[in-house]
């Protein structure tokens, strides 16, 4: 069963590099994360919960934070 959860997670980190939204590219790295999380767990593989915690962590925090630029802001040169 962890072998599946582990090719999931990897279809879902493939999916993230399609993602042209930022808020939606963190979205999916915090799907991601979890889900590798979870199968390092379960494949009692420390360094891997422990780097997708992080990758989960990191990308909670910027998906948090104000954007510095609106959306749909005209950007000048």
């Amino acid at each position: 069963m962890s072998d599946y959860l582990g090719w999931a997670a990897t279809v879902v980190f493939v999916m993230s590099y399609f993602c042209a939204r930022a808020e939606v590219l963190r979205r999916v790295q915090m799907v991601g994360a979890a889900m590798w999380v979870v199968y390092g767990i379960l494949a009692q593989a420390p360094p891997v919960v422990v780097a997708n915690l992080l990758v989960l962590l990191a990308a909670a925090w910027t998906a948090a934070r104000p954007s510095p630029v609106p959306p749909n802001a005209a950007v000048m040169d």
